[in-house]
């Protein structure tokens, strides 16, 4: 993923905006950010930038803070080169770092990551993506991601809203989120480099939350009636925990309305991925032919979405939808909370 060069100027031709999109109200909105959200916001912090960066940032702290054996730190190094599963690598580094018990706390991993993201609070520079993303939330759209930063929650912050980082280990305030009661919320399903040992790298450490009927009944739930938007997710599809969680716990997806929205470096190849999500019931978007590009379109489509409407503009057939489908959510909601017992969960 190329990083943003805040000195670069940057225009493109007007783009226009899939009215499908557009239409929806916010609430009817889940963004899923990756890692291209944090590497267009804080462009010189190499480990926002992808899975590949963050795992080589951490190989280099881990080597300056003298951690891992000089052997073990040039095999990570050559691996991490290669064309193999990046979480599995993750995963063997963490190990190595951890006790031989097979115990995870306490671990060097820690030590590296607060190395690798610190001072994050001042490394914002261009906050364009967070505004939007935060005018949404006001508005009420749901926020996921798989980045383990902070970011977004720091800025919010900043901004006087009272942003709060969950991930899956506390069930009471992931139902709460799932349900629209957590405004300012964002759910990080890999967990938070805060609490290294929360974090989750690989689908066995979700056996918990597989076994949950409730949780997945709620997520489930959320992919058939939001529509997901995909911001800075290169990769996100081929996660195998968001794949679990979402992607193939759902059945019928043709009947989905999901959004991508994906640079278009290559025609054949943007194409080929459009034609291939739509059987997931995901629209694949081009915000351009530039990773730059990508903080100005969605400005612009946040605009849209949020225009203040005047009565009348939806018709009566989708309004008409829209109360049922809210009706038999709500009713649904309603009864798995009073049968929901979190029991200090």
């Amino acid at each position: 993923m190329d990083l943003i060069n805040p000195s670069r100027s940057i225009e493109q031709k007007s783009r226009k905006f899939l009215k499908s999109l557009t239409r929806k109200e916010p609430s009817e909105l889940l963004l899923v950010i990756g890692t291209g959200v944090s590497a267009a916001v804080a462009p010189h912090i190499p480990a926002l930038c992808s899975w590949r960066s963050c795992i080589e940032a951490v190989i280099n702290a881990a080597e300056d803070l003298e951690v891992l054996h000089p052997s073990d730190i040039g095999e990570f190094r050559q691996k991490v080169t290669e064309d193999r599963d990046l979480l599995v690598l993750a995963h063997d580094i963490i190990r190595k770092m951890s006790p031989r018990t097979g115990d995870t706390k306490p671990n060097f991993f820690q030590d590296c990551l607060m190395e690798v993201f610190d001072n994050l609070h001042s490394q914002i520079q261009n906050p364009m993506l967070f505004d939007a993303i935060l005018q949404l939330m006001d508005q009420g759209t749901m926020v996921l991601t798989t980045n383990y930063d902070n970011l977004l929650e720091i800025f919010g912050q900043q901004q006087g809203k009272p942003m709060e980082s969950i991930d899956l280990k506390c069930k009471e305030k992931v139902v709460q989120w799932a349900r629209g009661l957590q405004k300012y919320s964002v759910l990080h399903i890999h967990g938070l480099f805060t609490d290294p040992c929360g974090l989750v790298l690989d689908p066995s450490g979700y056996k918990d939350v597989m076994h949950d009927q409730d949780l997945m009944e709620e997520f489930q739930e959320l992919y058939r009636i939001k529509s997901f938007v995909f911001l800075g997710c290169g990769e996100t599809l081929r996660d195998q925990i968001f794949q679990a969680l979402f992607l193939y716990s759902v059945q019928d997806k043709v009947d989905l309305e999901h959004f991508m929205l994906v640079r278009k470096d290559s025609h054949d190849h943007f194409y080929k991925l459009q034609a291939e999500m739509l059987l997931h019931g995901i629209k694949i978007v081009s915000y351009g032919d530039c990773f730059e590009y990508m903080p100005q379109y969605f400005r612009d489509l946040v605009a849209q979405i949020c225009r203040r409407r005047s009565p009348g503009t939806a018709c009566s057939d989708c309004v008409k939808r829209k109360q049922d489908e809210n009706g038999d959510v709500t009713e649904k909601r309603i009864r798995k909370g009073n049968d929901t017992d979190f029991g200090g969960s």
